[in-house]
């Protein structure tokens, strides 16, 4: 797990590697836990209801980050992420200046170890997330976006335990 989010890594800060669109950076915390993750995301070239001033369109997102519980206890827990999830996005047809959008998701995680103190497990490494979101976009072309997510996690019940965690998270993205 830590080679893959390693090599994930490298490709995220390598901005020509792939044709990469853009880099996050993102901050959460929920269920007594602090996450952090980093990301590169890749645009499709797809866009649906474009009639009107909104459309809906997308991109790819690849992300590793690390996830910090704390229990009262004092036995936290570290937790490594790597996800992949595709996001699409109602946004304004042709911006200018702050662009609000809304997005939604549903992608797929691993995380290792799969409890992040003694109370929370996640059953398996194999994580869905998914998030809903809103935000803006600003800039002279649109090349910055800050963004809110409520984010959960969890293996959809195809392993027990599934207890799940819920995400509450900033999030900022630069555009190239």
């Amino acid at each position: 797990m830590r080679k893959v989010g390693l090599l994930l890594g490298a490709m995220l800060f390598s901005g020509s590697v792939l044709a990469v669109d853009g880099v996050s950076v993102e901050y959460g915390k929920g269920n007594a836990t602090e996450m952090a993750r980093v990301g590169a995301l890749w645009n499709w070239d797809k866009q649906w209801f474009t009639e009107g001033n909104w459309l809906v369109t997308g991109f790819w997102e690849a992300s590793v980050g690390s996830w910090r519980g704390k229990s009262a206890i004092g036995n936290n827990q570290t937790i490594t992420d790597v996800g992949v999830t595709p996001v699409f996005r109602l946004q304004q047809k042709n911006p200018v200046g702050f662009a609000p959008y809304a997005e939604g998701a549903i992608g797929f995680h691993l995380i290792t170890p799969t409890f992040i103190y003694a109370n929370r497990h996640f059953g398996s490494s194999f994580q869905f997330g998914d998030h809903l979101g809103v935000g803006v976009r600003f800039g002279d072309h649109q090349q910055f976006d800050l963004g809110y997510r409520y984010q959960h996690l969890s293996n959809g019940g195809i392993k027990k335990p599934n207890q799940g965690i819920n995400f509450n998270q900033v999030r900022f993205t630069y555009h190239f």
